[in-house]
C-alpha cells in the first residue's frame, strides 16, 4: 500500500448523537466534551494510520464555528495531516446533523498532534525506513 492510500484508509468515520446530559444550560454541547471526542478520534485515525501507540502532545487551533444542540446527530472524521518521524497530525471536523431533517453544517475543527511511542513510553518512529510506505 502506498502512502496517501494508507492515509486515506486511515480516515475515520465516527458517528454520535447528542444527549442532554453532554450539554450545558444553552442545550449545546459542552466544549470540553467536544474536545475529549475530537483526541479521541485522533487517537483512533493515528492508531489506524501507523498501527503503533500513541499519546496526545498538543491540539492545535480549535474552530467552534456552531453551537452543537442536544438532539442532533454529529459525524467527526478524522484525518492524517502531516506525517514527522514520530510525530503525526490528526485534523479532527465534526458536523452537526439534524436527526429528523436533511441537513448538515459543520461545526467544529481542529488539529491534534500525537506522538508514537514504545513500551518504555519514549517516542519511536512510525516507519523504520525500510518499512516506509510506497
Amino acid at each position: 500500500m502506498n502512502y496517501e492510500d494508507k492515509i486515506k484508509s486511515s480516515e475515520t468515520h465516527v458517528f454520535k448523537v447528542v444527549f442532554p446530559n453532554t450539554t450545558n444550560h444553552h442545550n449545546t454541547m459542552f466544549g470540553g466534551k467536544v474536545m475529549e471526542m475530537m483526541d479521541e478520534v485522533a487517537f483512533m485515525t493515528a492508531t489506524r494510520f501507523a498501527r503503533k501507540s500513541f499519546v496526545t502532545v498538543s491540539c492545535d487551533r480549535i474552530d467552534f464555528n456552531r453551537p452543537i444542540p442536544a438532539d442532533t446527530l454529529v459525524e467527526l472524521i478524522g484525518r492524517v495531516k502531516y506525517v514527522g518521524n514520530s510525530s503525526l497530525k490528526v485534523s479532527v471536523e465534526i458536523f452537526i446533523e439534524e436527526m429528523y431533517l436533511e441537513s448538515r453544517e459543520k461545526a467544529v475543527s481542529g488539529d491534534f498532534t500525537l506522538v508514537a511511542i514504545g513500551d518504555d513510553k519514549k517516542p519511536v518512529k512510525i516507519f523504520e525506513t525500510q518499512q516506509l510506505p510506497v
